[in-house]
């Protein structure tokens, strides 16, 4: 069992124990006041809890994120002048560096209801409610506001306490280069990368499953479930070659391997035994291949294996000789099929003749906040919660423009996996979030990751480099 399973199933039996206890308590109350007041003591709980206690949130709001970065990265101290935050030293920036801002945050008693916020002279970077420890602003793309020594910071629902530090991290401009993006599912590399590949010189997007379970909405149109899962399948692997070309990524260099969704673990643990698709009745992955533009190793059988799926991406490496790979960090997105992505590009690499000289990590799942990145659309993305020191950490932004989040946008809601409405008790818990706890909705799309994802950061986290 992984770890975000371990925390879930632990999440889930305290909140059975706690309604257990809660309806208990019901009981007695209508057994000492009125036979009334439970169901509205019931209907004003569910409420709060809808409002306040859904989020899954497998950590106190007071425990500290614990990064250590890489070693050479430039870190200044703050202090507070007349009302703006002015480096202890002189700063000399070029306007490129991904900037992180590393602060102490006080939720104030607002703060536990509302979500607590930094608002920025150009952003706002909102926090667990409830906020009372280390945390790490991004300010990329503030480059000049910190050079002349005009940062101010208000707190929203909190304050900052005592003086930060800004950490400086200095990289080549990665859209220079030829750059792949690994995607396990069709929407990943637009969720993770789509504003570095749509200003890549050269850009190739590699999918590597159809992404073909979970296909209940396909079922409501009256198909089995293995028809609705090969329907969604076929829909997504089109997604995948022709939405990166409203980013002027060349058809031929959009692939789609085709493999089955959650069966990447069990390939990479039987590299030779094909692992058949769990819901479409399918040992064949040429049905989600038929597209691609390039023959690859795996058109030979359709053998849904390991070892065609190392044989394929190195023939994929090989032809397009990226300079630059981005791929799934396992270091913080704990989604099986994400970790194995990056064990096969680690693999396909080993002993090519072509080698990149930059892996880039994204991480588009969390161990301990599936709400991260928090706050709003547009807003800016701060460092995800994390809390092993012994971990080295090299953080990689860019910043997009609106219209360039808006292209991002317009580009999620071509997938057709983020297309259907999202069920109807979690619609009435947004609507109660935005009544209750101020969230807004965002304006592109009903879908948790139009909020998510349409940023005006893209965090990236550097892995190697020559």
């Amino acid at each position: 069992m992984s770890r975000k399973q371990q925390l879930l199933k632990r999440h889930r039996r305290n909140k059975r124990v706690a309604l257990l206890i809660g309806l208990l308590a019901l009981i007695v109350t209508g057994a000492l006041v009125a036979w009334w007041l439970p169901l509205i003591l019931a209907v004003l709980l569910w409420m709060a809890h809808e409002a306040w206690f859904a989020d899954h949130l497998f950590y106190s709001p007071k425990d500290d994120y614990q990064y250590r970065f890489a070693p050479g990265s430039q870190c200044v101290g703050l202090r507070l002048d007349n009302g703006r935050w002015v480096p202890d030293t002189p700063l000399e920036l070029a306007g490129d560096e991904t900037l992180i801002l590393e602060v102490q945050l006080k939720s104030g008693w607002l703060g536990r209801f509302l979500d607590p916020a930094v608002e920025l002279a150009e952003d706002c970077q909102a926090f667990e409610r409830g906020v009372a420890g280390k945390r790490y602003l991004n300010l990329t793309g503030s480059a000049a506001t910190l050079a002349a020594g005009e940062l101010t910071m208000r707190g929203r629902f909190c304050r900052v306490v005592g003086r930060p530090n800004l950490w400086i991290f200095r990289q080549p401009d990665h859209a220079r280069q030829r750059v792949m993006v690994i995607a396990p599912h069709a929407d990943d590399a637009e969720l993770a990368a789509f504003g570095l590949y749509a200003q890549a010189d050269e850009s190739w997007i590699v999918t590597l499953t159809a992404g073909e379970i979970e296909a209940e909405h396909y079922q409501q149109m009256g198909l089995a479930k293995a028809d609705a899962a090969r329907l969604k399948g076929r829909l997504r692997a089109w997604d995948s070659l022709c939405v990166p070309r409203w980013a002027g990524v060349p058809e031929a260099q959009c692939l789609q391997l085709g493999y089955f969704c959650l069966q990447l673990p069990a390939m990479q643990a039987a590299p030779d035994q094909p692992q058949a698709s769990r819901e479409a009745q399918l040992d064949d992955t040429r049905l989600f291949r038929r597209f691609n533009s390039l023959t690859l190793p795996g058109d030979r059988d359709g053998a849904p294996t390991w070892v065609n799926l190392i044989a394929d991406l190195r023939a994929v490496l090989l032809k397009a000789r990226p300079e630059a790979i981005v791929l799934p960090t396992p270091l913080l997105d704990p989604h099986p099929d994400h970790i194995c992505a990056y064990n096969a590009v680690v693999e396909a690499l080993q002993g090519l003749e072509w080698q990149p000289g930059t892996l880039l990590g994204y991480a588009n799942h969390l161990h301990d906040n599936d709400r991260w990145p928090m706050g709003n659309s547009g807003a800016g993305v701060a460092l995800p919660p994390h809390f092993d020191a012994g971990q080295l950490f090299e953080p990689y932004c860019r910043v997009l423009s609106v219209s360039q989040q808006q292209d991002k946008a317009m580009a999620l809601g071509m997938m057709h996996d983020l297309q259907p409405r999202p069920p109807f008790k979690r619609r009435m818990r947004r609507l109660l979030q935005q009544l209750l706890a101020g969230r807004g909705p965002s304006p592109y799309g009903e879908n948790e990751f139009f909020r998510k994802a349409v940023r005006r950061h893209e965090l990236l986290w550097v892995l190697k480099q020559d």
